[in-house]
């Protein structure tokens, strides 16, 4: 199903833009932001909880959450059913034999903005199968929905209706159906009109903020997700985490919109925290090159509740983007340098450990090699202290000889130099004398 809605407040709009206005208004007016931005904060730009919202071509935003359910009634003449539209949930066909279900409303793909006098599509799929499934999609019967929105003056309803006319229409408060059209008896186009609402702000789309470089769990499409639109306590950071590293894309053509982030703690005291990365050195981020936002942060006062840590990042013909992320100092932590300097002396004293090691072994095995003329792992620095060790430790070697291996010319031979089984089985057999059985 397909709604749309035409606002004549757009068009006002677009008259307003600066088209003529010198470069002093603009440099007063971005100062002018600037301080209220730093003074009251910006408002973040929110995802609705529900999918019934959509942007316009101008990319604000339009929250249609307060309809959802809100019934349209059509009523049919001759074979024509009645037909009930409830916004943002399914379109049905009722007769006396009942209902006919052609679609319902899918809040992830289908609401979005319109082109020419259409200002914004919704589309409803799912309906009754019932001798509908023309395609591999099997999504029933469908619905269309196209809308214009019209201005509430005093106590009369004034709408436009651009090049085309109504055809049959009931009014019903303040929405009307202006036509309804049965493509097939699997698919309904409707035409609908509603009041026209004010638009929220401007969505920077196309823009993420995530935890990976391809994940946008704080910002997606420009708005900020639930759990990060305000302090939540399950949302937060634990007390040993000292860094966090967010990823920001956006698209290629407007990346440079993106300026630098601000950042706000709450309460001020208590919580050090230092931004860093290509992020915050207002770096344009891209979807193949996502800029980085490192976030450390050092707990100097212990507190039960989480502090607040408000990011806003200003986008240049935009509303700011704003989330909240909340860190948990449960005890008092030092001053992250000292850490940070500790692992680097350890990393250098390894590593000078690890090459003055590598050079005694390699001068002790070619001073072996070629003054004492050993070989193996006998010109290994260090195995003659190894062979005895081992020695030591098995009893095997120079010690004491057992009564029996007296006579025994290999007794004093370490255990490696035992000659193998074979030699000594054929020196038993030479030292049998003849005619022995």
């Amino acid at each position: 199903m397909e709604a749309n809605f035409y606002c004549k407040d757009r068009e006002m709009r677009s008259l307003k833009k600066c088209s003529g206005e010198d470069a002093a208004y603009h440099l007063l007016t971005t100062v002018v932001a600037a301080i209220l931005l730093q003074a009251i904060g910006a408002v973040s730009v929110v995802a609705p909880n529900t999918g019934c919202y959509a942007l316009d071509n101008s990319s604000y935003i339009h929250d249609f959450s307060s309809w959802i359910g809100q019934p349209f009634e059509y009523e049919g003449k001759g074979k024509d059913a009645d037909l009930v539209v409830r916004f943002c949930k399914d379109v049905e066909s009722r007769s006396q034999a009942g209902y006919v279900d052609y679609g319902r409303f899918d809040k992830l793909n289908y609401f979005h903005a319109g082109s020419g006098h259409v200002s914004f599509v919704q589309e409803y799929f799912n309906g009754d199968l019932m001798n509908c499934e023309q395609s591999y999609d099997k999504m029933g019967r469908t619905a269309k929905i196209e809308s214009l929105t019209f201005q509430l003056i005093g106590q009369y309803h004034m709408w436009k209706l651009s090049s085309w006319t109504m055809q049959r229409w009931t009014w019903m408060h303040l929405q009307c159906f202006c036509n309804v059209e049965y493509e097939s008896t699997c698919r309904a186009v409707i035409e609908l009109a509603v009041p026209c609402e004010k638009p929220g702000p401007r969505v920077f789309e196309g823009f993420t903020v995530g935890f990976h470089p391809r994940s946008w769990e704080i910002v997606y499409n420009g708005m900020t997700q639930l759990g990060y639109e305000e302090a939540h306590k399950e949302f937060s950071f634990n007390t040993a985490q000292t860094r966090v590293a967010l990823y920001m894309t956006a698209i290629a053509s407007v990346s440079g919109s993106v300026q630098k982030p601000l950042v706000k703690v709450s309460p001020e005291q208590g919580l050090q925290v230092i931004l860093s990365g290509s992020a915050a050195t207002g770096g344009s981020p891209t979807t193949l090159s996502p800029t980085v936002l490192l976030i450390d942060w050092i707990c100097d006062v212990a507190r039960d509740n989480p502090y607040e840590v408000e990011v806003t990042i200003p986008i240049e013909n935009y509303d700011p983007v704003q989330f909240t992320l909340t860190k948990m100092c449960e005890y008092q932590q030092s001053e992250g340098g000292d850490a940070a300097r500790g692992w680097a002396i350890f990393g250098v004293l390894s590593c000078i450990v690890l090459v003055v090691s590598t050079l005694f072994c390699c001068g002790g095995f070619i001073y072996k090699t070629r003054v004492q003329n050993q070989r193996g792992l006998d010109a290994l620095p260090g195995m003659t202290l190894l062979s005895a060790c081992l020695e030591t430790v098995t009893g095997v070697g120079h010690g004491y000889s057992r009564p029996g291996d007296v006579n025994n010319p290999f007794a004093n031979q370490a255990s490696w130099e035992h000659q193998p089984a074979s030699t000594q089985a054929t020196q038993r057999t030479s030292e049998v004398r003849y005619g022995s059985i």
